[in-house]
């Protein structure tokens, strides 16, 4: 007796192959079927007809077949595959990394199973196990251009700032676009390392000349550089690609605001949605005095939104005080309550390891200066110095997260915003050296891009007289309207090793000094995690 076929002769499979290939769908879709009637259990025909519905956008009913092909054999790993990328156009994104993670159990070498499930798992912010399977697949196949993109994508987003340029680097050898260039300039900016982050950004330029957010970029180096005349053409020809370019209508807004034009800082500030531009019109409005303008903006912003602004928890407290009245931006309504003086021990023995590590990086590395109007007599680093791959930074980076960790229990019983928000993930948005020498001074600022701030003290210079260069907080600086003087303020003289935490909402500054001897420090800033470029 002759054995009955599990699938069908090979002309009729071959027709259904060629449907596929001539865009036949629908017709492909009603012969695979009329076949899966006689051969319900054929794997070949199930594939046809999953494909075929999978290609007209039947994902549900394309998934399904999938599903019975594993019923009859689950150890294919490519059924897993192909289920897991229908999952993935479902938006089922859980259901998909559970079917990619088992197609490449199968088949550990399944190199595009390895490259979706990395994607998948970068947009679900599972970054470490992201970056493993981005790994995997630039070692199964070096030439994999888009894998060598999202595993840097993937490392900057970690803070591991040089291999994400060694990733990028890889890719642009692979292919050479604009858009690899301008992932490049990002990380060499957040590296300090400036006149190579101009390069890049050209680079993607010359390549494409109407890449906006590439003048952009090159703009903000320029102007980190203090070159900026340069950075406001390049701003300006951003906007000139893209009108509404936010942030580079931002930063032509935040120049004018630096330089005292704030009535020409306005439209610029209105026309972006880039992070604190809103509450930049208001400062704006205040520090014009068109304060019955910025009563009514006030109360609407306050009215509509989470307090969840740095510009505008200072802007509230100062208004409040200025005007002798409750503070009804629940962000800090009193941050001078909510500073804390701690000390890393391991920093503050004169012959401390870390110490000498530290100040031997600070002082012979090669790290860009970063220009800045606020600071007389001295120098800031560029870049965010806290994720450089240095033993000493990265040591002294995990001290500050265990501080960090400890002033969140300390105010936890708060239910102001600054707690309850408090960032989950401390990563620092921004870190930098402080290097003043005789006369050196900071005016009066906040971090408007930070959330909680700190600084670490290094190196101190002696005392000529009581509170030379020490750390003076309080709620007025800037040249916000005083209608009286009844602003407070506090001192810290500090000492080597201490670090003062704050929210990044309080003014603060350095007292000038007088003595010879150098002042070194490092300050940071961490706040909620946002997300960062990503090229993919």
């Amino acid at each position: 007796m002759k054995a009955i076929s599990k699938n069908p002769n090979p002309a009729e499979l071959q027709n259904l192959h060629q449907l596929f290939q001539n865009g036949r769908l629908l017709q492909m879709e009603s012969q695979a079927q009329l076949l899966l009637a006689r051969f319900p259990k054929s794997l070949a025909v199930l594939n046809f007809l999953g494909m075929s519905q999978q290609a007209q956008g039947k994902l549900i009913e394309a998934a399904g077949n999938f599903r019975k092909m594993l019923v009859i054999d689950s150890n294919i790993a490519e059924i897993h595959f192909n289920l897991g990328a229908i999952q993935t156009q479902l938006n089922d994104k859980k259901a998909a990394i559970s079917s990619y993670r088992k197609a490449l159990q199968l088949k550990p070498e399944f190199t595009m199973a390895h490259f979706n499930l990395g994607a998948l798992l970068q947009q679900q912010g599972l970054l470490p196990d992201a970056a493993k399977h981005y790994q995997q697949t630039v070692a199964q196949q070096p030439g994999f251009y888009e894998a060598w993109v999202n595993w840097g994508a993937v490392l900057q987003l970690q803070g591991d700032l040089k291999t994400a340029e060694q990733c990028y680097s890889k890719a642009l050898m692979l292919n050479a676009d604009a858009s690899g260039y301008f992932n490049l300039g990002t990380t060499l900016y957040g590296l300090g390392e400036h006149p190579k982050a101009i390069q890049a950004f050209q680079d993607a330029l010359r390549l494409n000349p109407q890449f906006a957010e590439a003048w952009n970029g090159l703009g903000e180096t320029f102007r980190d550089q203090g070159n900026m005349d340069e950075a406001l053409r390049c701003y300006r020809e951003a906007i000139k690609v893209e009108p509404n370019h936010s942030r580079a209508n931002y930063n032509l807004g935040e120049f004018y605001c630096f330089s005292g034009q704030l009535e020409q800082s306005i439209p610029y500030f209105t026309a972006s949605d880039f992070a604190d531009a809103r509450e930049r019109v208001l400062q704006c409005l205040y520090k014009t005095r068109q304060f019955d303008v910025f009563k009514l903006r006030l109360e609407e912003t306050i009215a509509q939104n989470q307090p969840d602004s740095v510009l505008l928890g200072c802007l509230s407290a100062h208004y409040a005080i200025n005007f002798q009245r409750d503070n009804a931006y629940g962000f800090c309504r009193n941050p001078m309550d909510f500073v804390q003086l701690t000390q890393i021990q391991e920093l503050s023995s004169p012959d401390s390891l870390l110490l000498q590590q530290l100040l031997n990086d600070v002082k012979n590395l090669s790290i860009a200066e970063r220009k800045q109007g606020r600071l007389y007599y001295g120098i800031q680093s560029a870049g965010n110095l806290l994720q450089r791959s240095e033993p000493s930074f990265r040591k002294l980076a995990n001290l500050i997260k265990a501080k960090v960790i400890a002033y969140q229990q300390h105010f936890s019983g708060s239910h102001e915003a600054l707690i309850r928000l408090f960032p989950k993930s401390l990563e620092f948005a921004s870190s930098w050296y402080l290097r003043m020498k005789q006369g050196g001074y900071l005016t009066a600022h906040i971090h408007e891009e930070g959330w909680i701030s700190g600084c670490v003290y290094l190196q101190l210079p002696d005392k000529q007289e009581q509170h030379e260069g020490s750390f003076e907080y309080g709620v007025d600086g800037d040249d916000y309207p005083r209608l009286h003087d009844n602003f407070p303020n506090q001192i810290v003289d500090q000492k080597v090793g201490d670090l003062v935490l704050f929210p990044s909402s309080l003014f603060h500054r350095t007292i000038p000094f007088h003595s010879e001897q150098e002042r070194i420090c490092i300050a940071f800033d961490i706040k909620p995690t946002q997300a960062v470029h990503d090229y993919s």
